[in-house]
């Protein structure tokens, strides 16, 4: 068998305190009602630290409005129950109203706008940026690259095309790979 709690006299007197300005009257209230509050709120919201979060707005909005509680249209602790469930749910729904604006806008920028135009004048311009830097190369170093990336051979083959050891190779490239950053950096 339940028993069904009444409204204490106490919790109603100490909201009319606080709305009086009474801080001391506040803090006893915040005592007696935290946990219950913040049980409320977790059970809708089901994350600790958004609960933490929304019952100290709750909390903030009763001692802003203790002012307005009339003992006479119910009980202090429902007043603010009620006020921390509403708060959840206001919580839960604006959450979603993000959610599903997030998804809108992120499918909208999914499709990325293209200019074939000015993809094609990029596309000249830093070739030709490339063409400059691979021609400040040593012929060394632009033989080297044109076998590995104009012709797809792999290092080791590289090294027996030119009958140098394979570590040559890798130091041509790479040598050759800083230098023609450098440059393109350089130049745009």
């Amino acid at each position: 068998m339940t028993v069904a709690r009444e409204p204490s006299r106490r919790e109603d007197a100490l909201l009319q305190r606080a709305g009086t300005g009474d801080t001391r009257a506040f803090a006893e209230f915040y005592d007696i009602l935290a946990s219950r509050v913040y049980a409320r709120i977790l059970s809708v919201l089901r994350d600790p630290a958004q609960s933490e979060e929304v019952a100290q707005e709750v909390f903030l909005e009763i001692w802003q409005r203790a002012g307005n509680y009339r003992a006479s249209r119910g009980g202090a602790a429902g007043w603010v129950l009620h006020r921390a469930r509403d708060r959840a749910v206001d919580r839960v729904r604006a959450s979603q109203s993000d959610r599903m604006r997030d998804i809108r806008i992120g499918s909208r920028e999914l499709v990325p706008e293209s200019d074939p135009v000015a993809e094609l004048i990029e596309l000249r311009l830093a070739s030709e940026e490339l063409g400059v830097a691979f021609a400040k190369l040593s012929q060394l170093q632009q033989e080297a690259v044109e076998l590995a990336y104009g012709q797809g051979y792999s290092h080791s083959q590289i090294a027996e095309l030119l009958g140098v050891p394979l570590g040559t190779v890798k130091s041509r490239l790479r040598d050759a790979i800083t230098r023609l950053r450098q440059e393109y950096d350089r130049a745009c």
